[in-house]
């Protein structure tokens, strides 16, 4: 298959991106409280070019309570349309298609500036594929066992003839060898066991951590054997936040990288608000999943999103937004929202629209972007995320599998109607009485009125209508009486 189509097979069956490193870890901050200073939601920017995230920084993710942003890979590329090719690696120069050094640093600096960190995804497990060689984004040669002089032959792995070193089972059938030694997509297999490539791996990452860069997304993270990724990243000169991408269905399994249990966020989401119910999603931390101290949760991320293992902006029935709103509500994890560009599934690999330029308008994506993270409801539940802190879940309520309300002590409550009729019920709470504006579809204005809709608490209790496959919202900071 062409590498458009089969790079999105990363997450086959299920993709888990999880802080999945052991505790104690010489180099890794494991405990996620890097970012923890009262908020904590992570917006992806994908294939956004670094001047336009450094002007998302200062103008809405600081302003609008975003703790941090994810980004593309910066390294330099293969010279080709597709958003697949940032992850074609040709060497660690930082000229790429989202831009220069300088402009890189700048963006790192500029969202510091409006009170973000800055998180980065890197890959770490490979170089180019093998039908590639020329010359890179920012001018290197390169073919398939040399990459400007940076590594030759003898610093990748062969795992069979040139022509059959490709990993052919992903799950079942396959072996370890196959998963962590063969080429993923026929992309050259880095000897991440070699202290060569482990020196030139940490030299990669430092750079960037001199840079400013706070944390890591590390790309194919079950290709690179746990003990290889710990021997490279206990070499950083800091401890920076640290989240992989781990896949279940094969020998390789994500309690590898974190002995404590598996991580089913993303498909569990998408079961339960298509088929299952949501009533089911009470209870996350008694799973067998990923501790949610130490998990990174999303709904949708730019792979999963295309190829239907995850909700997506084009799911029926306003599920996507219904999930996001419980991601964010949720006590468990640490939540992150795609916002990426609209694409059709005949052509999931083309590339981001307008030259990589993102580019919003209030609450709406301009030239092909959606700019998710901008959209009423999501920016109101950013808020709610940030205001109810780590109180407790309280006030659980499902008089059916598709609705379910639930309240996170005295400082916030939602309910969530994924039905096909509207529900209509006096809610019990535990916030103080008042007056409340509902965030999912306004907000407080500075004259204490709302935007939308709002909800009066009497005596514990308000009376509520919440249309089908809609939800309602209210927080401590968005009382108004």
């Amino acid at each position: 298959m062409h590498i458009a189509q089969t790079l999105l097979l990363l997450s086959l069956p299920v993709l888990a991106l999880s802080n999945v490193l052991p505790p104690g870890t010489p180099g890794i901050d494991t405990q996620n409280d890097r970012l923890n200073d009262g908020k904590s939601v992570i917006a992806l920017l994908f294939q956004w070019s670094w001047d336009s995230i450094a002007a998302e920084c200062t103008n809405f993710l600081g302003p609008n309570g975003y703790q941090a942003v994810l980004t593309s890979p910066p390294m330099e590329h293969v010279a080709a349309e597709g958003w697949f090719n940032d992850y074609s690696v040709v060497t660690y120069n930082l000229t790429s298609r989202h831009g220069s050094r300088d402009q890189f640093q700048n963006m790192i600096h500029t969202c510091h500036a409006a009170g973000l960190e800055r998180l980065l995804d890197v890959i770490l497990n490979h170089m180019t594929d093998q039908s590639a060689g020329g010359i890179g984004f920012a001018g290197s040669a390169y073919s398939h066992y040399d990459h400007a002089g940076l590594y030759q032959t003898t610093d990748f792995h062969h795992c069979g003839l040139e022509t059959d070193d490709e990993i052919v089972y992903y799950t079942d059938n396959s072996t370890r060898t196959e998963i962590q030694n063969c080429e993923l997509f026929n992309h050259a297999d880095l000897r991440t066991d070699t202290e060569y490539v482990r020196t030139r791996l940490a030299e990669y990452l430092n750079d960037l951590i001199s840079l400013g860069l706070d944390g890591f997304r590390l790309d194919a993270a079950r290709h690179i054997p746990q003990k290889d990724l710990k021997n490279i990243l206990s070499r950083m000169t800091s401890k920076p936040y640290i989240t992989q991408q781990t896949i279940f269905g094969s020998p390789v399994q994500p309690e590898e990288y974190l002995p404590n249990g598996q991580f089913r966020y993303t498909t569990a989401l998408q079961e339960a608000f298509l088929a299952k119910g949501i009533s089911e999603l009470r209870d996350m931390e008694n799973k067998g999943w990923v501790p949610g101290s130490q998990a990174n949760v999303f709904v949708a991320d730019h792979d999963t999103e295309r190829n239907n293992h995850s909700l997506s902006y084009q799911s029926p029935n306003h599920t996507y937004f219904l999930a996001s709103y419980f991601l964010l509500a949720y006590p468990y994890g640490r939540p992150t929202i795609l916002s990426g560009y609209a694409f059709s599934f005949s052509m999931t690999g083309a590339g981001s629209p307008n030259g990589g330029v993102g580019t919003c308008n209030g609450t709406n994506g301009v030239n092909g972007w959606l700019c998710q993270h901008r959209y009423t409801g999501i920016t109101g539940m950013v808020g709610f995320r940030n205001s109810v802190g780590n109180t407790a879940l309280t006030d659980w309520v499902a008089p059916s599998s598709q609705q379910i309300a639930f309240g996170r002590g005295s400082r916030g409550f939602i309910a969530i109607n994924n039905g096909d009729s509207d529900w209509t019920t006096m809610f019990k709470t535990s916030m103080r009485d008042g007056v409340y504006c509902n965030v999912i579809d306004g907000a407080k204005r500075s004259d204490n009125t709302c935007t939308g809709s709002s909800f009066t608490i009497t005596q514990g209790r308000f009376s509520a209508s919440v249309p089908a496959r809609r939800a309602i919202a209210i927080h401590v900071g968005t009382v108004v009486q």
